[in-house]
């Protein structure tokens, strides 16, 4: 199996991911100076919501910015895999914060709606209409990547809520522009943040599998220890693990019990049918095998260590 690619367009890519990153970050703090301001100004919660979540993208953007850096960097001695995990832990912090801010809107919302105060609302509803066209300009630099990637599409998703969280804030701005209802303004922060929780949870359940080293949910471990054990002379696949690296790397590692004392060429051989055939029906791309031949110990598919 063939593992060569062009490191000429990996490169390329993971500069224009890391320039695209860069530019939403700069708008990203426009956003949030200007709607910390307006909020305390205008006295609106939701606009001072929208401004900690800008201010939890920017740190989250900055995250995916350096995991981006990090990942290009080259495997050494120390580091024998580099830092191509770098991005699923960034990944696992921006879900986690997505998370947490949720949960601290939640609870201010909750007293605001206890006691509703007036608004400035045109102050509120033209930094809105700057949140929608920044974040906008963001979601689309970071479209094409977000379903490549788990660490672009948690800095993609930090960006969706946030636009659609503006949205929200000019649609509760011209509410209490032209009705006077206020109380929509904590209504609106309470939306925002349970849609938070909504997007940040699965994305935080998915790095978290990635970190854990548990194998991915679409991988069907018992019917690939079948699929190996139909081929000629292997009589048991045993000791399996399955994991992803990241999200370009699912590893298979096992103990394989040989009928016959078979020499090195013939494994070689074997090896290389293993390969395909994990490669093209299960998009496993790292194969390590550890051949045996009438050895005792456990023959389960999974084994402690």
């Amino acid at each position: 199996m063939s593992n060569t690619h062009s490191h000429t367009h990996h490169h390329t890519h993971a500069k224009l991911k890391g320039r695209n990153l860069f530019i939403s970050i700069f708008l990203n703090i426009i956003i949030t100076v200007t709607q910390v301001i307006g909020g305390l100004v205008s006295g609106s919660l939701s606009l001072l919501s929208d401004a900690l979540h800008n201010f939890t993208d920017v740190i989250s953007l900055i995250v995916s910015y350096i995991a981006t850096v990090l990942a290009g960097k080259s495997a050494s001695l120390h580091k024998t895999f580099g830092y191509k995990r770098a991005e699923i832990l960034a990944a696992f912090v921006n879900a986690a914060t997505l998370v947490i801010v949720a949960v601290l809107l939640i609870k201010e919302a909750i007293v605001r709606f206890q006691n509703p105060q007036n608004i400035e609302s045109e102050i509120v509803i033209w930094l809105s209409l700057l949140g929608i066209v920044a974040n906008g300009l963001s979601v689309l630099l970071l479209k094409s990547d977000s379903n490549k990637n788990m660490n672009m599409r948690s800095a993609y998703l930090h960006l969706l809520t946030d636009m659609l969280a503006s949205i929200a804030v000019l649609i509760g701005g011209l509410l209490m522009k032209f009705y006077e209802i206020y109380w929509v303004d904590s209504l609106l922060t309470l939306v925002i943040a349970l849609y938070l929780i909504w997007v940040g949870f699965d994305l935080l359940k998915d790095s978290f599998h990635v970190l854990m080293l548990f194998a991915p949910e679409n991988i069907p471990v018992t019917d690939i220890v079948n699929e190996v054990q139909q081929l000629e002379d292997i009589k048991n696949v045993h000791h399996v693990h399955v994991w992803q690296l990241n999200e370009e790397e699912i590893h298979f590692e096992a103990h394989i019990d040989f009928k016959n004392d078979i020499s090195l060429s013939q494994f070689d051989a074997i090896l290389v049918k293993i390969e395909e055939l994990l490669y093209h029906k299960f998009h496993i791309n790292h194969v390590n095998i550890q051949p045996e031949f009438g050895k005792c110990g456990p023959k389960d598919i999974i084994v402690q260590d």
